[in-house]
């Protein structure tokens, strides 16, 4: 507590002291501003003392900006925060004055004489005094607490992007992940079209070859080979279906649908599932296909032994790990399936990631937040 008070006594003292060199700096260089060249230069520098400042605020008021403003923003704030900083030093004053009473108080009291030096020294007196030395003591500690609390608001107003700024970028980021999604949408659809071409119909085409011979030599092997193309068609079927959808979604919720993909998986997958909750069928979606390429990836691509799945909450959101013992070298930026879930998270207003370094082991998170 004592030294919390030492922290924000002495960042409430060094305030004032850089509010004099502000308020020079922001009334020598207004003229300049008219200046296109020189304006930059003044911006530039504007912004460097509200570094300084920012540093002030974390170190001795425990209180963190983010550094996402522009220079215009940071002479608004210098021009304010010379006000709170001069306002710092009258409390500052008041502290130190308090201070040498004190001091000249208490030498009175040592030497046993009455309080101001006249007359005699009773104890009502020194009574009255100590009752007015708490009263101020409290004036001055409010008055510091009252700046260091306009200090903050004061940097949490300028020293962050303004509303305007959000909302454009905000809309710029919907634009974006619009026309992702949409890209997204477009390659799965050719992904489903090539499983369907190069998978379900070849094997319609070649059980149609295999019963035409059939009908015509009355071969009962050739019907044996005919009918096994028929199971693994609706097997491949089954699976394209699975990536268009999978239906356990709606039928079991998204535990239900990862312990089904795991179990269809060639190789051993682990499932830990904590969620307390069933998320959004939306968010369910989502997470259920992250896991889903995941695995796919690292079970043609990384030459996976083993995956495990982690679905956990993380404060307000929810994440999704995927490991493997892969060979490594995943990508997220690259054409393949991670790009497109990456792009589906983002549409999600989540974050991926992928940690794959060369040999291996790859990790594929993407942490989405599930209001």
């Amino acid at each position: 507590m004592i030294i919390w008070a030492a922290r924000t006594t002495a960042g409430v003292g060094l305030g004032a002291l850089s509010a004099v060199a502000e308020v020079l700096y922001v009334l020598l260089s207004a003229p300049l501003l008219v200046v296109p060249a020189t304006r930059r230069i003044v911006l530039r520098g504007a912004r460097q003392f509200s570094q300084l400042e920012r540093a002030r605020l974390l170190n001795f008021l425990d209180h963190a900006t983010g550094d996402d403003y522009d220079g215009s923003r940071a002479l608004q704030y210098l021009s304010l925060h010379s006000l709170v900083g001069f306002l710092g030093l009258g409390v500052w004053a008041c502290f130190g004055a308090g201070a040498v009473t004190a001091a000249f108080y208490c030498g009175q009291l040592w030497t046993g004489r009455a309080p101001g030096g006249q007359g005699d020294a009773t104890l009502l007196g020194w009574l009255l005094i100590g009752v007015l030395a708490t009263v101020a003591g409290f004036l001055c500690w409010q008055g510091m607490l009252g700046v260091a609390a306009l200090d903050r608001r004061l940097a949490d107003q300028f020293l962050t992007p303004s509303t305007r700024t959000l909302v454009e970028r905000r809309l710029s980021f919907l634009f974006s992940t619009r026309a992702e999604v949409v890209e997204a949408v477009n390659g799965e659809r050719r992904r489903i079209e090539r499983d369907l071409h190069d998978g379900v119909q070849q094997r319609l085409v070649a059980l149609g070859l295999l019963l035409g011979r059939a009908r015509r030599t009355g071969d009962t092997e050739l019907v044996r080979q005919a009918h096994e193309e028929v199971q693994e068609a609706l097997r491949e079927l089954r699976e394209v279906a699975w990536h268009v959808y999978p239906i356990a979604l709606d039928e079991g919720g998204l535990e239900a649908a990862l312990e089904s993909l795991a179990e269809r998986a060639v190789i051993p997958v682990d499932v830990r599932y904590t969620l307390l909750y069933e998320p959004p069928l939306a968010l369910a979606t989502v997470i259920y296909f992250v896991a889903s390429e995941s695995l796919t990836n690292a079970t043609k691509h990384a030459g996976a032994t083993r995956i495990a799945i982690d679905v956990h909450p993380i404060s307000q959101k929810i994440a999704v790990e995927i490991a493997d013992d892969g060979s490594g070298g995943a990508r997220a930026d690259g054409t393949g399936g991670l790009s497109g879930l990456a792009r589906r998270v983002a549409a999600a207003d989540g974050e991926f990631t992928v940690d794959s370094p060369g040999g291996g082991p790859t990790v594929v998170r993407a942490v989405l937040p599930c209001g």
